[in-house]
């Protein structure tokens, strides 16, 4: 086996390669175009290829989310219909109707791809399809963070206290804040 050959494995992997002179080629973060030509020089990949791939990764990635969200909004529409519901106060009400509203709003970006690729397909717009189902990811995530901090905020405050409630509800935008957007920013500024 010559000395290239587990960089070669190694980038079939989705990994890093080695540029002409030894040192291991990172791929840039930014800007995207950096991104592209990173996979045409490692990977090998053509334009095609790169699409393909990532609308096959944005597929894997939404399907893990759109279950849970899609048994989430279930859940919580079902929720008025409980004997107990009418004890919520106004404020858990509001708690309640806008975490139904985000709840909604997550589901519709994370279910959009899917009528979006019925509509385009065939018709050789994958680049449209894979930036779009990227911003419709983002934007879901965002407001499936909102969800469950609602009902964090509603379940802690009607178990425990209300205002234990909202300190529940902050840690929660917290560890969403650090593990959904802070910690992927440092890792990708990472070499």
């Amino acid at each position: 086996m010559n000395a290239t050959e587990p960089d070669r494995r190694n980038r079939a992997r989705g990994g890093f390669g080695r540029d002409p002179t030894g040192r291991v080629d990172r791929p840039a973060a930014d800007p995207p175009e950096d991104d592209a030509e990173w996979n045409r020089r490692v990977r090998n990949e053509t334009e095609t290829q790169r699409l393909d791939r990532n609308w096959a990764s944005l597929l894997q990635e939404l399907r893990v989310a759109q279950t849970g969200v899609q048994l989430l909004t279930g859940f919580l529409l079902i929720l008025p219909f409980q004997e107990r519901f009418d004890e919520l106060s106004e404020v858990e009400q509001g708690i309640y109707l806008a975490t139904v509203f985000c709840s909604i709003a997550a589901t519709v970006l994370l279910v959009a791809p899917v009528g979006q690729h019925r509509i385009l397909f065939h018709r050789r717009r994958i680049r449209t399809l894979v930036s779009a189902t990227h911003l419709f990811a983002l934007w879901g995530l965002v407001f499936l963070g909102l969800t469950l901090t609602g009902v964090v905020a509603l379940i802690v405050g009607l178990v425990v206290d209300p205002t234990v409630g909202m300190i529940a509800a902050a840690v929660t935008v917290g560890a969403f804040g650090f593990f959904w957007l802070l910690l992927p920013w440092l890792l990708r500024r990472l070499p």
